[in-house]
């Protein structure tokens, strides 16, 4: 990126709540279902694995962020410890997995207005939403982190009144529509924690892991961060455990007060509790916080594709290419930002000629890509900590073996997405992607591999 300095306007609360609303989606609030069906109570054990490795990702890269506070973002430190090639290819694969889903989102956007105005095409709700965020990411910084905040905040204001309602919800021993009572011996009424078999819990990995998508985007405010020293460690310490809280208390209370076997994969079981417990309009309810997760999704979306499009083109023999990187008068890199919203306008069009399993691979592509990403994090930790054994601050608990311990779930996740169809189609074509940035990396000098701090 230029030499310019952008604004660090991002505060504690600003961080915190940008990467928990990030991974708290839609996936929870309309596909708890499915993830339930899928393993049963055994879905709490994969979410509190995945939560603890995702965990070790972010103590890696924020032990990484905090050895330069120079940094404009995770990708730098690749860039030192891993080189340009594999920079290059993990920048714009990130690049790419940020348009997918945000193209993703913004037609997700359309489907659930259209609960309300049925007549409204699809495609005018989402683009209209993306231009009011492209507008508002325009101004300054500190108004993107203002709409992430409250955006995360009803999201997880819904949660909280969801795991509050169920928790009164047990102690009055409320006897749902369906003649269920609810208690947690529900947990295990039917055929125990591991419902479903190992296979079942092993399988549902594809999914939980999927949910914590995002998590990294931490890494990608540290330029714009307040207090750097101070935010991100406060922030990348509190997310896991936050994020923990919110899922495995949301599904545990759902299994609670509904057999895990009565629950529809197809149905979104927030409006299930809230319509029993008497709410009025409760799947209007939730569609509101759908839309605003939705929304949020987006609005993460262009922030990022942003910042990382500018730090891309930042060292570009071009002058032409360079000048995407340049900031604002408000400190924004507007013409990145500009470029990476019209990629996903004019993609999420497309995607309404384009047949729906299309559109279902690449989001499956983008989504399997983190996998590569978080090991590219992983790798360049390995290589600081090999560099700097001696010299290092908020380090990672029990790295180097943490690490490899973090690279062996990526690996076995690897392994379970061959055992489904879908998900082994999406790694092929993930691993045909990334082929291809390999080779469009060959062009890349490698200046060497480690900055001496």
């Amino acid at each position: 990126m230029s030499k310019q300095q952008m604004n660090r306007s991002l505060k504690s609360r600003h961080i915190q709540l940008m990467a928990l609303g990030g991974t708290i989606g839609t996936g929870l609030f309309l596909g708890a279902g499915k993830a339930i069906r899928a393993a049963g109570p055994a879905i709490l054990l994969a979410y509190l694995i995945t939560g603890i490795v995702c965990f070790g990702i972010m103590r890696a890269l924020g032990e990484l962020l905090m050895a330069n506070l120079k940094y404009r973002s995770f990708m730098e430190a690749i860039r030192d410890y891993l080189g340009n090639r594999v920079s290059f290819i993990t920048g714009w694969a990130y690049w790419a997995c940020w348009l997918a889903l945000a193209m993703a989102e913004i037609t997700a956007i359309g489907l659930y207005i259209q609960i309300w105005l049925p007549n409204v095409p699809q495609w005018v709700p989402g683009l209209i939403t993306l231009l009011i965020f492209l507008c508002l990411n325009l101004i300054t910084v500190n108004v993107f982190g203002e709409i992430e905040f409250w955006f995360a905040m009803i999201k997880v204001v819904a949660i909280l009144i969801l795991i509050a309602v169920g928790a009164f919800m047990m102690v009055i021993q409320f006897k749902s529509r369906g003649g269920y009572v609810a208690s947690p011996a529900n947990l295990v009424a039917d055929h125990g924690f591991f419902a479903t078999g190992i296979k079942g819990f092993v399988m549902s990995f594809q999914m939980v892991v999927f949910a914590f998508v995002g998590i990294e985007m931490v890494g990608v405010t540290a330029a714009e961060a307040e207090n750097p020293r101070q935010v991100i460690p406060k922030a990348i310490n509190g997310i896991p455990i936050r994020i923990l809280l919110f899922y495995i208390g949301a599904l545990a209370v759902i299994m609670c007060i509904y057999p895990w076997n009565r629950l529809s994969p197809t149905n979104s079981p927030f409006v299930l509790v809230f319509r029993d417990a008497g709410l009025r309009g409760a799947a209007s309810v939730v569609n509101f916080v759908v839309i605003t997760a939705a929304a949020s999704a987006c609005n993460s979306s262009i922030y990022t594709t942003g910042r990382m499009l500018a730090e891309l083109t930042a060292d570009a023999h071009r002058p032409g290419i360079r000048r995407i990187a340049r900031l604002s008068k408000h400190q924004v890199p507007a013409l990145a930002v500009v470029i990476s919203s019209i990629v996903i306008g004019v993609a999420a069009i497309l995607n309404l000629l384009m047949p729906g399993a299309v559109f279902t691979l690449v989001s499956s592509v983008a989504t399997t890509s983190f996998l590569f990403i978080w090991a590219a994090i992983i790798g360049a930790h390995l290589r600081y900590i090999k560099q700097h054994p001696h010299d290092r601050t908020f380090k990672m608990p029990g790295a180097p073996f943490t690490d490899y311990l973090v690279l062996t779930f990526l690996a076995f996740v690897l392994v379970v997405l061959c055992l489904d169809k879908q998900t082994f189609a999406a790694l092929i074509f993930t691993l045909i992607w990334f082929g291809l940035l390999t080779v469009a990396s060959l062009s890349k000098r490698e200046k060497g591999l480690v900055l001496k701090i």
